[in-house]
């Protein structure tokens, strides 16, 4: 036992070092959604309310007219009080959840496995494939509310289980809480972690049956908690989101069928075969099958470079042989609640798979730690099958998993900021602070949108205190509910950049005109452009 605690607490140590290790420097710069979470925590930490001003609002934060579940928000408050309004303290809870999912992911592994007399091996070695995964660091080092999420979702599992072999109704009233904080917490939650409960449910109904009164009282408090929840659920602006990434907002889709029916000059069996639910089923299976592709989950991973380095898949080629051998252990020995892994990484898919884009690693992410599960059953079989050479095994597969992860982490050290510098929205740092250094300098200061949402870097950078920018801000709401802030101050925003006198302009290389004065570049981390300071 001494010897088991003493490696969780190095895997946890480790985990946390691979999430905090340069934390404000690497990504290279805040996304306008890490800013926001940001921003929109200084301003609650001010006077209890959000940019536009609603008091500590408890369904949404409106920032763009997205409508963010607000769990982020909140737990940023403290990070940004201590650290200041800093890339590190945006991106603390992220990087701490994440870590202490790792922890977590060892306890849920014991009661998943509960009956097995190597139940803590399998958790060492879960945790451990988790503390190092590519997927599971990226998302930590992140303002992503994702990963946060997936904390809550792990702890409300692992506590349920629990519950189930202890009969606390505490352990059941902290699985109910952490379940739903995760609805609070990101969009995909608010699918994945009802499907979940419900399967807990469904396994064990007989017992919750039996204590009836205590079922009721839980079923209640859950209800009451989710009030806010159902009401913003409820609004249109609860759709806005939804109907902007989903597969059957996708009219082309429905064409194309029409048009095949009129090929087949409107035979009836064409009617059936092309008929339009019929086409968005299949598209929803296509979606749902890309996030199981061998590309995305073990060769080059997302396509967006702000979930992956591109040179390593999502999960390590280190891991496919452990993967193969743990399935068909459990499949074969049927340990304990085995059965729930695989569900719960085909019941993570489901809301990820509405969406256009796929596969995608952030809208999946409540796949894991399930996949570091399966492997880690598989490397300790693979362990007890090879007993003669038990020794000689686990030092080469640590020295190949060793290699897989310096790997990854020489590229996202030494390669990754250079490469992707521009998907992070480098440039407005050292473009906003030299407009903060010379504003007085200046009638008005105009910056370009073309690299997304200006305001907010504006407000984070210059630290705007929230009433200053609602008393000063000029802000647009069009009729489907997004917000466009076109104005704070003497910082403009406009669309299309129009020429006035005594103004300090900040725009792309693309927008500066020919007798433009040239005052500073602001490069991105490998030397091109990003934005350029200039007057007329």
């Amino acid at each position: 036992m001494v010897k088991i605690k003493l490696l969780l607490v190095v895997i946890v140590l480790l985990a946390g070092l691979l999430r905090f290790w340069q934390l404000g420097a690497i990504p290279p710069s805040l996304t306008w959604d890490e800013v926001a979470w940001g921003y929109n925590a200084y301003s609650i930490g001010i006077d209890g309310r959000d940019e536009f001003g609603r008091y500590l609002p408890l369904d949404y934060l409106e920032s763009f007219g997205d409508y963010k579940p607000p769990v982020y928000a909140y737990l940023d408050v403290v990070p940004v009080k201590i650290f200041g309004l800093t890339e590190f303290a945006t991106r603390f809870p992220s990087a701490l959840l994440g870590t202490l999912t790792v922890l977590v992911t060892y306890f849920l592994v014991q009661r998943l496995f509960v009956q097995s007399t190597r139940k803590k091996w399998y958790s060492l070695a879960a945790a451990l494939f988790l503390a190092v995964s590519p997927w599971h660091i990226m998302l930590s080092r992140a303002a992503f509310e994702a990963n946060v999420a997936l904390f809550f979702i792990v702890c409300g599992g692992w506590l349920y289980l629990s519950f189930i072999e202890n009969k606390k109704v505490l352990l059941l009233l902290l699985s109910v809480l952490s379940f739903i904080v995760s609805v609070y917490t990101f969009n995909s939650a608010r699918v994945v972690a009802p499907l979940l409960v419900l399967v807990l449910i469904a396994s064990s109904w007989r017992m919750l049956w039996h204590m009836k009164k205590t079922t009721i009282f839980v079923f209640l408090f859950g209800i009451i908690l989710l009030l806010p929840f159902v009401h913003f659920f409820l609004s249109p602006q609860s759709k806005l989101r939804y109907n902007e990434v989903n597969i059957f907002s996708d009219v082309s889709l429905v064409k194309e069928a029409n048009q095949q029916i009129a090929n087949d000059k409107n035979a009836w069996w064409s009617k059936i075969l092309h008929n339009r639910r019929l086409v968005y089923s299949v598209a929803y299976m296509q979606h749902y099958f890309d996030n199981l592709s061998p590309s995305f989950l073990f060769i080059q991973g997302d396509g967006n470079p702000k979930f992956s380095t591109r040179d390593v898949g999502q999960l390590y080629l280190w891991d496919i042989p452990f993967l193969v051998i743990g399935l068909l252990f459990l499949a074969r020995k049927k340990i304990g609640y085995w059965w729930l892994v695989p569900v719960w990484i085909l019941l993570a898919i489901v809301p990820a798979a509405v969406a256009r884009e796929t596969p995608h690693a952030l809208r999946t992410e409540n796949m894991l730690p399930m996949w570091q599960v399966i492997a880690g059953v598989g490397f300790i079989e693979s362990i007890v099958f090879l007993k003669k050479y038990r020794k000689i095994f686990v030092g080469i597969s640590l020295v190949f998993l060793f290699l897989s992860v310096l790997y990854f982490q020489h590229g996202y050290y030494a390669h990754y900021s250079r490469e992707f510098s521009g998907e992070w929205q480098d440039g407005y740092k050292q473009a906003l602070l030299y407009a903060k250094q010379n504003e007085n300098s200046y009638q008005h200061i105009v910056i370009t949108s073309a690299l997304g949402r200006p305001y907010i870097y504006t407000l984070f950078y210059n630290k705007i205190a929230p009433r200053d920018f609602r008393s000063t801000s000029i802000v647009n709401r069009d009729a489907f509910g997004f917000v466009d802030v076109v104005r704070v101050g003497k910082y403009e925003f406009p669309t299309k950049i129009t020429e006035m006198k005594n103004t300090l302009y900040i725009a792309t290389p693309q927008e500066v005109p020919q007798h433009a004065q040239i005052l500073q570049t602001f490069p991105l981390v490998n030397g091109q452009p990003a934005l350029v300071a200039y007057t007329l």
